[in-house]
């Protein structure tokens, strides 16, 4: 029985064009792939989850199969209640393996039958990081080459009202 259905989780505060690479070829990889929004607060948001939701939706409109969705709670409950036994990330760097394969492992331990697929992003995206974008951002750099213009307005905005 082959897979149809993907989860790709994250915070996503804000959604980065790596972000977005990685869900575009998920979206070939699968016939839906549902971008799952998590709050963590660990992280102080910048953005709301209903925020960071509009914009991933916003930024997703072109590609047919992708949903845009809350996920609360463990993802291993999130991914039952959707029906998705595959769950995508994104790795970046070495740096980035350990700490997605520790949980890649729980997930398993949680529910067997969940797998998880790393997907490396465009070279051209391999150092971007939602935690840079948002210094570049605050600092009033140029972030348009970083993240889909929906994204780069909202980030003015907040980094605006942030000096102020």
């Amino acid at each position: 029985m082959g897979v149809t259905r993907a989860i790709y989780p994250g915070s996503f505060d804000p959604l980065t064009n790596g972000h977005l690479d990685v869900i575009r070829r998920a979206a070939n990889l699968f016939e839906e792939v549902i971008v799952g929004v998590a709050g963590n607060d660990a992280k102080a948001p910048m953005f709301s989850i209903d925020e960071r939701m509009t914009m991933a939706s916003e930024a997703t409109t072109d590609i047919p199969n992708i949903s845009v969705r809350k996920i609360e709670g463990l993802l291993v409950s999130f991914a039952r209640q959707e029906k998705a036994m595959v769950i995508i990330r994104g790795l970046r760097a070495v740096s980035d393996f350990e700490f997605e394969f520790q949980m890649a492992l729980m997930n398993q331990s949680l529910e067997p039958g969940l797998e998880t697929i790393f997907l490396t992003p465009k070279e051209d995206y391999t150092y971007l990081s939602s935690r840079i974008v948002k210094e570049v951002a605050q600092l009033g750099g140029d972030i348009a080459k970083f993240v889909p213009s929906c994204v780069a307005e909202r980030l003015r905005k907040k980094s605006i009202h942030a000096k102020s």
